[in-house]
């Protein structure tokens, strides 16, 4: 047989050999490293035997799917120990997953130190070195020995597969598990491990099942990576939002409020407000016109739209459905039905068009209590919300206004780099969610997939994500922990005009439907703030700052000096506070430096008697004396100007 290998050159071999045979005869070294392979193109486990010419890809560490062999390989490990030093514990399941692993057990809570003595175990595993070895049963007697161990999870999994479907195992030492592979071939190859933490997990992520106990972990094959890997986690601990944003008193939630309705502190409202005129100033000078709509409708209004069968389950609905003789009202998920009504309250021409609405909106979705996170998952949320009525011949230009528009908001905060761009299809095999037929389908995906290579958009190609009236170009950017989110979405919508009997008189002074834009421009505030927070470790830019300026008395006899000073701030609109506590200037530096202040202001009788401000910044540290009056040019210029100083100064607790 003739083996086609990955650089292009072949081997032949008279008689069938696994996998690991054919990479061990090419090299001990690559044996050694081998964690899976690609037989002519899908992956499979080491032990895999090949008996036909095919073309073969040897997988280390460094492809994603040899990490994910690995990986696995590793769950197994943490499984066993488990089993050993809890020999009540039942097996749930463990995959790799992106950076590492994890596995479900039946078993009370796992604290740190728990953690720890598994770990230790995990290496003894390791290091008695067991080979990995796999075998097959028939469906009996798979689920017989499963019984016979004691493992209902494995039991349910089993009585699920297809009849004839092969059940494999794999087993090192005295531990067996049920598992479709691959592995590598033996523990002793694993080299740095780390288990990170436990939680609760839900059997097959169903509230409606048994609680689990969910140990995550990680392994590489060095430790030095494995230790940036886990800086990376501690730097991650740093920036988490929803962890960050409590500490600096930005948002909070309370369970009698519930779950999902953040509470939004003053400082937290005071970066929403700043977001919020800045996007609404910019709108405005794009040409959008400000409307304010109701935050509930009756249910008429949805299912005029066709959201009242797409989207109920996502929606708060008040009344009762069954009851004819009242009124059943819903909280708006979205707010552009209400601006259709905008547009028809007059007639309108080609000469209208386009029409431009904007409205920063307060909208409400029914999100399941698992998914809510933060400010990036919520329940009530304010949006950049905007709706642009169109001609056919306007499409283009105006789908690139709205693009260069997100592009912008994604700069000026210093969020470019971060997000990707996917064309959101809808789903050819699932018609029934989606309104309008497969020519109208077909013909608004490739104009916008046109649009995006003319505009010289990088995207990838998404079927099943569209909304229900048509596709819609999704900007994305992951969190800390790498969950991927949308944040700006620009959508094209050519069925809704119809439903709602939306109008233009064209050229010739006929009655035509126009095309709907749905865009954002800097999407949802409260997510929006959770990325910057994330972004930038809380560090906001100096513009976008709740205290911009912290003024330090060296005692208080400068107290007076220190408030004139905050008064002509004040008169520039910088946001500035005065320390006047009876505390060392080491102490409030400090306490100005964790509370992220960009600019701390230290006065004595030097800086009273001749005007000036010692300038301590978390930018350049010690940036020396000014002149009040130059200071204060300079900060007004970068909060005008909306820059994004490098930060050199990080916040330590001392």
């Amino acid at each position: 047989m003739k083996i086609t290998l990955k650089d292009g050159s072949v081997k032949e071999y008279q008689n069938k050999m696994s996998v690991y045979e054919i990479a061990k005869d090419i090299s001990e070294g690559l044996a050694r490293v081998a964690c899976a392979a690609e037989l002519d193109g899908k992956v499979v486990d080491l032990r895999t035997v090949v008996d036909k010419d095919c073309e073969l890809n040897i997988l280390t560490f460094d492809h994603e799917a040899g990490k994910a062999a690995y990986r696995h390989t590793t769950a197994h490990v943490l499984a066993q120990a488990v089993k050993r030093l809890y020999p009540e514990a039942k097996l749930a399941i463990g995959p790799a997953i992106e950076n590492g692993f994890y596995y479900d057990f039946d078993t009370a809570p796992l604290d740190r130190a728990a953690l720890d003595e598994i770990e230790k175990e995990m290496k003894k595993i390791i290091k008695e070195g067991a080979e990995l070895v796999r075998f097959t049963l028939p469906r009996d007697e798979a689920i017989a020995l499963m019984k016979e161990k004691d493992e209902p999870y494995k039991v349910e999994l089993i009585e699920e597969l297809p009849e004839d479907e092969e059940i494999s195992f794999y087993q090192q030492g005295d531990f067996v598990d049920l598992c479709a592979g691959p592995h590598l071939m033996t523990t002793k190859n694993i080299k740095a491990i780390k288990l990170i933490s436990s939680s609760g997990a839900y059997w097959r992520g169903s509230e409606k099942n048994k609680m689990l106990t969910r140990v995550y972990g990680t392994a590489y094959t060095k430790k030095a990576d494995l230790d940036a890997h886990l800086a990376h986690l501690e730097d991650i601990k740093k920036r988490d939002h929803n962890k960050l944003g409590r500490e600096m008193g930005i948002f909070a939630t309370v369970d009698v409020i519930g779950q999902g309705l953040p509470l939004l502190m003053p400082k937290g409202a005071k970066i929403i407000q700043t977001l919020q005129r800045w996007i609404e100033d910019e709108e405005e000078r794009r040409g959008y016109m400000r409307t304010k709509t109701p935050l509930m409708a009756k249910k008429d209004l949805y299912v005029i739209s066709d959201h009242w069968n797409h989207y109920k389950e996502g929606m708060f609905v008040i009344g009762d459905e069954n009851d004819e003789s009242s009124e059943v009202f819903a909280l708006r998920p979205m707010t552009c039905p209400f601006q259709y009504y905008v547009y028809k309250q007059t007639p309108k021409s080609y000469r209208d068009l386009p029409c431009r609405y904007g409205e920063t909106s307060t909208l409400f979705r029914n999100e399941d209590s698992g998914e809510m996170h933060g400010l990036t998952r919520v329940r009530q949320f304010t949006i950049s919300e905007g709706h642009l009525i169109v001609t056919p011949e306007q499409v283009e230009e105006e789908f690139a206004a709205c693009l260069d528009l997100a592009m912008y908001c994604l700069k000026t905060l210093g969020l470019d780099k971060d997000v990707t761009y996917r064309l959101s299809k809808w789903d050819p095999n699932n018609k029934s969610k989606y309104l309008g037929d497969e020519n109208d389908w077909e013909k608004m995906q490739s104009k916008m997939r046109e649009m995006l290579i003319k505009n010289e958009v990088e995207f990838v190609e998404a079927e099943g994500e569209a909304a229900f009236y048509g596709p819609k170009l999704d900007i994305q950017a992951k969190n800390v922990y790498g969950k991927e989110d949308t944040m700006i979405t620009i959508q094209l919508d050519f069925v809704l005009a119809e439903r709602f009997d939306m109008t233009y008189v064209d050229a010739s002074g006929e009655k035509k439907r126009p095309y709907i834009i749905h865009r954002t421009s800097i999407g949802c505030y409260e997510r929006t703030l959770a990325w910057l927070i994330e972004k930038y470790a809380g560090m906001l830019p100096t513009w976008l700052c709740p205290e911009q300026v912290r003024i330090l008395p060296i005692s208080e006899k400068y107290h007076d000096y220190a408030n004139k000073v905050k008064e002509e701030l004040q008169n520039n609109n910088v946001l500035v506070t005065v320390d006047e506590r009876a505390e060392k200037i080491g102490y409030k530096i400090r306490e100005a430096r964790l509370d992220r202040v960009p600019y701390m202001l230290i006065v004595g009788q030097n800086e009273e008697e001749n005007g000036l401000v010692a300038i301590r910044s978390r930018y350049l540290g010690d940036e020396g004396q000014k002149p009040l009056d130059t200071f204060i040019n300079d900060i007004c210029k970068e909060i005008r100007t909306k820059e994004i100083r490098k930060i050199e100064q990080t916040p330590t607790k001392e």
